[in-house]
């Protein structure tokens, strides 16, 4: 008999449609018929609805929509409205924040006024969006952890659009809406401030970077591999003996030498992801406001290896004066 492996396979339970546990007074009424999709079943619960979305959440959908019609139909103008050429050069499309010369000012909108207008949209649909999951957690009796979560990378988003442009005086420092345009903004802000590599919270968020991807899929391989035993029942298994989380425990213990436990796994889980985005925003904030090169605070810092002296003394390029080579 071929063994179980439900990385392949996954059973998929069908019954009558479960509408939720009881929402508390006040709440809105949860909408839509549930059905089910065995193709989605094969990634997830084959039930999909009903759906509760609440006076925020229809709010947070109705600002993000604004903000992606301002940004799309910018996009589509700058190809002189040829669907063709949209669809063609989407990646490459971008709407621009306003130029230096207009410092925190509000600009006419084909300088920047569109980017601003979409940014506030954008930003009051992500906030809208934060408040309902953080009152859906209450409502449900659950902890907050997930919207804390989701508010570290809020703080990312709102450092690089608007708290760090604020304190330098110019919507200009504010990264463009766009696929690829956003990718060279990120390459010409770390040459411009001399490689973020060498920002010490960088190296931070990068670390935490790949040690959530780590312990996810630790995690992740560990619940799989104990699923014979109904390993993904971690609630009910957490005080039993000999079951699925007792084996997945033991598994770490002698092949890593510590216990990790059903929570506190996820624990480490959450603070690690948590931190990518934490200590990010805090090393992008820093940049151009407290640090200007990098490269040389790392030299004065003994992180950075000084070049070959070949070229004689590096000097800062924020501090050259313009034609002293002449």
């Amino acid at each position: 008999m071929a063994e179980y492996q439900n990385i392949f396979t996954r059973v998929q339970v069908r019954g009558p449609g479960h509408m939720g546990v009881p929402l508390p007074r006040g709440s809105w009424k949860r909408t839509g018929k549930p059905l089910y999709s065995y193709l989605l079943g094969l990634i997830g619960d084959a039930q999909i609805g009903p759906i509760y979305l609440g006076f925020s959440g229809v709010a947070s959908l109705v600002f993000g929509f604004i903000a992606i019609e301002i940004i799309g139909l910018n996009m589509w103008a700058s190809v002189d409205w040829s669907p063709i050429q949209f669809v063609r050069q989407l990646f490459w499309l971008a709407l621009e924040p306003p130029a230096p010369a207009y410092g925190l000012s509000i600009p006419p909108l084909a300088a920047g006024g569109w980017w601003l207008m979409a940014g506030f949209f954008l930003t009051t649909s992500i906030l809208l969006w934060w408040v309902r999951m953080y009152r859906r957690a209450v409502a449900l009796g659950l902890g907050t952890h997930t919207a804390w979560a989701f508010a570290s990378a809020i703080w990312l988003y709102l450092v690089l659009g608007l708290i760090r442009p604020v304190l330098m005086g110019s919507w200009a420092e504010a990264v463009p809406f766009g696929i690829f345009p956003h990718l060279d903004w990120t390459a010409a802000f770390s040459i411009r401030y001399g490689n973020l590599f060498y920002n010490p919270f960088h190296m931070l968020s990068i670390a935490f970077l790949y040690g959530s991807a780590v312990l996810f899929a630790m995690h992740a391989g560990t619940i799989l591999a104990v699923s014979r035993f109904g390993g993904e029942r971690e609630v009910e298994q957490i005080t039993d003996r000999g079951t699925a989380a007792e084996r997945a425990q033991l598994f770490w213990r002698w092949t890593m030498g510590f216990n990790a436990t059903m929570e506190s796994f996820h624990r480490w889980g959450w603070w690690f992801a948590v931190l990518v985005t934490l200590t990010g925003g805090i090393g992008i904030l820093l940049t151009g406001t407290v640090v200007d090169n990098w490269y040389l605070w790392g030299l004065k810092h003994y992180i950075v290896a000084p070049y070959p002296d070949i070229f004689g003394t590096i000097t800062d390029p924020a501090t050259a004066v313009m034609g002293a080579g002449k």
